[in-house]
């Protein structure tokens, strides 16, 4: 008994599982995975197919980027152009602003950065938090890297790469701060949702004043449709056609030497202009947040072909426009369209303010979503819209925040000038905490020259600096709004991670001991009734609280019990056949085992996934498998690496090991069982085990018990842990802890409700610790 108890215990405390295949078939399989992986792609993003992508990205990435031209030269000058020299520097600040963000950092640099083609901050978080230990959650296992999906990088120990791994690792403290500035910079995405259509549509609906002042603004919802590539085409053409009738000598702006007689000039007045010049960049930082819908070449394509041409010419043809005619800064864009197309142009422009209005709020729903998943967010519905593309998402609750937050904003500010400078805060922000980020994936990712770090950090900054500092000066005449919007949500995200992180902590501390387990015998010192008990828990290893906490209430417990984790992992994905990791805990008497489910932060939960029938598939795999290796012994770690989901149970053998294992083919050898995967995505590789009779007939005999216990039923067991702050407790604990986030987890869906569980099978079981 000492000796299985030890096995027990080395089995539970063991950092990662065994796999079921042999470690020497895990790099062929790699690199085959990664074969056919590439030639899918290959296969899908052909030419035609990346042109393709590119033409759709427009109405769905650049929208937002694309109405700029609406607001930027009235936001920079609100009081008037008071010499025209002036409109020909701030041209000149718009055509490298262009270049230099979204064209050279973000289109050609950050969307590299994009994580197996995920972007946006919580992206670029996830990505090194693969390379470098700085969860703030301990759930890491190393048969997490395993995974196919897990790419994470090796350091020379004395690399500059390693050193800044290690710094970072080093204390709570860097983990930390690192966590708060994606927070905050996801906070300022959401804030920039709820801004960009109060300004984009008020910026397009207001040429109606233009052009027919005396036309209500109801007469135009029938005018939208999604005609953004013809926005582009035609303010191109309107900027061509102004720089030719007014004023071609604006194309001198592309000398940057404009740029320094305009602050010389103009002094902190100019300098107080970036705000307004900071608005032909809006929309950059939902570019790579919408990342996950095209793949990085199409987004290349569609910026420097169309994009950035258009616009450029857009600003040129403006400012051409305003030198002949200084007094019509407000509506320039309108004032300048030809009389014969009017009217035309006003309804694109209406229709792409809408489809811009949409971007941005796609990219929060997807942003909250990578949040919900990272343990960062409180739990909302979730719906996916399509059944293709798991992208495509809607998330009712944010949604209804986002629309009565904009109609706030829309009717409390008295001008488009003060949303604008609201926007621009959000904005900068936003791009600041990107570059700080970026600057870790160069060194841990990419493993870049120090040199290279040092040059692209300190361009951007320099460049982020100089318009954070103008932004800065407008908070008093609305920049305020976006900083209490992000504000608000940083208090609820940062409240509802503390909570998760401390509940994590408790559940790890508070964990039963294999001894104790061990001592109470095979019945756990209960009744042991038929039937299978799923004990949801937090922990990816050891038996929970709430499991002694039962067993200590009650007079009787399932004849099986599974211990179920579901774990979001810091990654995009994780592929179907590698989602279970099954584990027994104790001798197969006990008949107590834990179930892992991994996901990434863009895996679906759907109620039609069949959630538990893929976890009783690997269940009794996981049986079948462990008998075939070491002949069956009690501290066998074993992980489910196969698709079940061509076994169904009915099919589970009884009398003979091929009725039990259909997918898989016996070859005879000399000295072993050569077990060939035929119907598994691992086909061609072979497992050699023991021959063991008396091993199979107790598979038989455990596999019938299964069967058998779970036709009985399966109750669904799940913890309602309460978290009270101490009394000798901080302030700011107290409230944090007793009131913030006791409110969100009253009002945000219950567990039952996310992991699908039928509530007549549904058991709670509630206990109260204290923080």
């Amino acid at each position: 008994m000492a000796s299985g108890r030890k096995a027990v215990e080395d089995t539970d405390d063991r950092d990662s599982s065994i796999w079921v295949l042999d470690q020497q078939l895990d790099q062929p399989m790699e690199e085959e995975a990664r074969r056919i992986r590439n030639a899918y792609q290959e296969k899908e993003h052909s030419v035609l197919k990346i042109l393709q992508l590119a033409f759709q990205s427009l109405g769905i990435v650049y929208g937002d980027l694309g109405t700029s031209p609406l607001y930027v030269f009235y936001n920079t000058f609100p009081d008037g152009v008071e010499n025209t020299e002036d409109l020909i520097g701030a041209l000149s600040l718009i055509i490298y602003s262009l270049t230099l963000i979204p064209l050279i950092k973000y289109v050609f640099i950050v969307c590299k950065a994009n994580d197996d083609g995920q972007g946006g901050t919580f992206a670029l978080y996830s990505l090194l938090c693969r390379h470098a230990k700085i969860g703030t959650i301990p759930n890491h296992d190393h048969s997490d890297e395993k995974l196919t999906t897990y790419s994470c990088s090796k350091y020379r120990e004395q690399s500059f790469a390693a050193k800044t791994k290690r710094w970072l690792e080093g204390h709570r403290v860097k983990k930390h701060a690192i966590l708060v500035l994606v927070l905050v910079g996801s906070c300022m995405v959401i804030g920039d949702g709820i801004l960009t259509p109060a300004i984009s549509v008020l910026s397009a609906v207001g040429g109606i004043n233009v052009g027919r002042t005396k036309i209500s603004n109801d007469k135009v919802g029938w005018l939208f449709a999604p005609v953004v590539f013809l926005w582009f085409i035609l303010i191109g053409g309107i900027g061509i056609y102004n720089i030719c009738k007014y004023d071609n000598g604006v194309l001198r702006a592309f000398s940057p030497v404009y740029i320094y007689r305009y602050f010389k000039r103009g002094g902190k007045v100019g300098w107080i202009s970036l705000g307004g010049i900071m608005l032909s960049i809006t929309g950059t930082e939902a570019l790579f947040a919408d990342l996950s819908h095209f793949p990085v070449s199409s987004i290349q394509i569609a910026f420097t072909v169309v994009v950035f041409p258009c616009l450029l010419l857009a600003y040129s043809g403006q400012a051409a426009y305003l030198m002949k005619n200084p007094n019509y800064v407000a509506g320039a864009f309108y004032h300048s369209i030809p009389d014969s197309i009017y009217w035309p142009v006003f309804f694109v422009a209406t229709t792409a303010a809408i489809v811009a209005s949409q971007a941005t709020i796609s990219a929060t729903f997807s942003l909250i979503k990578q949040a919900l998943a990272l343990g960062c967010f409180p739990r909302v519905k979730v719906v996916h819209t399509s059944k293709t593309f798991r992208n495509q998402i809607y998330i009712p609750d944010i949604n209804w925040i986002l629309m009565v937050l904009c109609i706030a904003v829309t009717a409390g500010f008295k001008n488009q000038s003060q949303i604008g400078n609201a926007s621009g805060t959000a904005v900068i922000i936003v791009m600041l905490v990107t570059t700080c980020l970026m600057t870790l994936i160069m060194i841990l990712v990419w493993h870049s020259h120090w040199a290279l770090v040092l040059l692209f950090t300190w361009l951007s900054l320099l460049v982020e600096g100089f318009y954070l500092s103008s932004v800065i000066q407008k908070v008093y005449q609305g920049g305020w709004v976006p900083l209490v919007i992000a504000t608000a949500f940083f208090i609820i995200m940062y409240t509802w991670h503390y909570g998760t992180a401390k509940r994590y902590e408790i559940e790890m501390h508070t964990k039963v001991s294999m001894a104790w387990i061990l001592s109470l015998g095979p019945s756990l010192g209960l009744v042991r009734v038929p039937g299978i008990g799923l004990v949801y828990t937090e922990l990816a290893s050891g038996v929970p609280h709430i499991f002694s906490h039962f067993i200590t209430n009650l007079p009787a417990i399932h004849s099986v019990v599974v211990f179920v984790c579901l774990k979001c992992l810091p990654v995009c994905t994780i592929p179907e056949e590698e989602r279970f990791l099954v584990k027994r805990i104790g001798p197969k008497n006990f008949r107590m085992f834990r179930c892992v489910a991994r996901y990434g932060y863009k895996d679906l939960h759907k109620k039609d996934d069949d959630f538990e029938k893929k976890l009783f598939d690997s269940l009794f795999l996981f049986v079948r498998l462990e008998s075939l290796m070491d002949g069956g012994s009690s501290d066998s770690d074993v992980s489910s690496l196969l698709d079940p989901q061509n076994e169904t149970v009915t099919e589970f053998p009884l009398n003979t090991l091929n009725s039990t294992c259909s997918s898989m083919e016996f070859t005879n050898l000399r000295t072993a069982d050569s077990i060939q995967l035929a119907n598994s995505p691992l086909n061609q590789n072979q497992i050699m085990v023991p021959s063991n009779q008396a091993n199979h007939q107790t598979e038989i005999d455990e596999l019938e018990f299964l069967v058998s216990c779970k036709n009985v039923g399966v109750v669904h067991i799940l913890g309602n842990t309460v978290m009270t702050a101490r009394r000798d407790s901080s302030l700011f604990k107290k409230i944090a802890i007793d009131y913030v986030y006791a409110f969100l987890r009253k009002i945000c869906r219950a567990n039952s409700a996310m992991f699908n569980i039928p509530h007549e099978s549904l058991l709670n079981v509630g206990q109260t610790f204290y923080v």
